[in-house]
């Protein structure tokens, strides 16, 4: 299935895996390399030594195109742009929306560029600032997330830019794909579905809990890092909503030096990278420590198997997931379920004269 994602990119299917902090690494992103879809690595969860050692390992499994999903607030983001240079990847994405010199110098370099957004006028932003394309996330989709549903918000991102729109926020299988098409999307990118998978480094205990959610189970909260945050509801969730400012305070501080002996930043780097997500937001300074060491909470979780002490960022599409196939065996069957749907279609009218 040939797409404007697919052309640009060099992938054989119009299907990206989002990165994922603390999920997306070197297993699965080349497994979704390997089945012909675009993996992208997590790289805000990672040194800088870490990332170049996961870009290698990556490109020492597989020759097929890939990317690093960077955070363009961060204070090292140049840094880890060069690494990306350095090393030839062929797709950058941005959880934010970055610079219009970052989006230069990776364009220079011959990266494509593809920032994730989740409003309109974010994605006329980046797209007149270069841009090669872009993912847009309705509120259906995992981790901070916006109000608006997929099913409106992508309609109004395509019609507003030139570039190709990568859909988000809902899709898991074949008719998704397809939906989405319909829309004017050049493809979909899945985050929770290819957590979902065998290829996925996250312990089973954990995945079982995405297994046994309903719909039901999926919500969006503000008391993790002051901003809407979609995930499972847990036991960290329920006592973050229900803590005074002072507990809360004492939590986010227990955490911080947990996360700060992990990464070896300092105690005011952190405090810089929450304030930079405070700028603009009523956040208060328990929530601020939160927004620095969030990877913290979701490493309890993705890589220590403590559903516990963590949190599990999420879709609403996990509540309609109940298996966990490779990425080779995920990505096959969407695309042969995506042929079947589209030869069912009733073909068009003959327009009237």
């Amino acid at each position: 299935m040939e797409t404007a994602l697919t052309k640009l990119t060099g992938v054989r299917h119009p299907i990206v895996q989002t990165g994922m902090g603390w999920v997306a690494g070197p297993r699965l992103v080349s497994a979704t390399a390997r089945a012909g879809a675009l993996g992208i690595l997590a790289s805000a969860t990672m040194t800088l030594d870490e990332l170049r050692r996961a870009v290698r390992e990556v490109t020492s499994r597989t020759d097929a195109p890939f990317g690093v999903n960077l955070r363009a607030d961060a204070g090292d983001a140049r840094d880890r742009v060069r690494i990306i240079i350095d090393e030839g990847v062929r797709v950058a994405s941005f959880a934010l929306a970055p610079s219009r010199e970052l989006i230069a110098e990776l364009k220079d370099a011959g990266v494509i560029v593809i920032p994730s957004i989740g409003a309109r006028r974010h994605a006329e932003k980046v797209a007149a600032w270069g841009a090669d394309a872009l993912i847009v996330q309705g509120g259906e989709g995992g981790g901070h997330t916006g109000d608006v549903a997929t099913t409106v918000l992508l309609p109004q991102v395509v019609d507003a830019v030139d570039i190709p729109v990568i859909a988000a926020g809902g899709f898991h299988d074949g008719r998704g794909l397809v939906a989405a098409l319909a829309y004017g999307a050049a493809g979909i990118a899945m985050g929770t579905r290819f957590l979902l998978t065998s290829d996925s480094t996250v312990p089973d205990a954990v995945k079982a809990r995405y297994l046994a959610a309903t719909v039901k189970d999926i919500t969006v909260t503000t008391a993790v890092d002051g901003l809407p945050h979609r995930m499972l509801r847990s036991e960290l969730v329920d006592s973050l909503e229900r803590a005074s400012r002072t507990r809360a305070l004492a939590q986010a501080v227990r955490r911080a030096a947990g996360f700060k002996k992990i990464s070896g930043l300092s105690w005011s780097r952190m405090i810089r990278d929450g304030l930079a997500m405070k700028h603009g937001k009523d956040l208060t300074w328990s929530q601020v420590l939160l927004a620095a060491n969030t990877p913290m909470l979701l490493r309890a979780s993705m890589v220590e198997g403590r559903t516990d002490l963590g949190v599990m960022a999420s879709g609403q599409v996990a509540g309609l997931i109940e298996d966990l196939p490779s990425c080779e065996e995920l990505v096959g069957r969407m695309m042969s379920e995506a042929a079947m749907v589209l030869g069912g279609l009733v073909p068009p009218p003959r327009p009237f004269p």
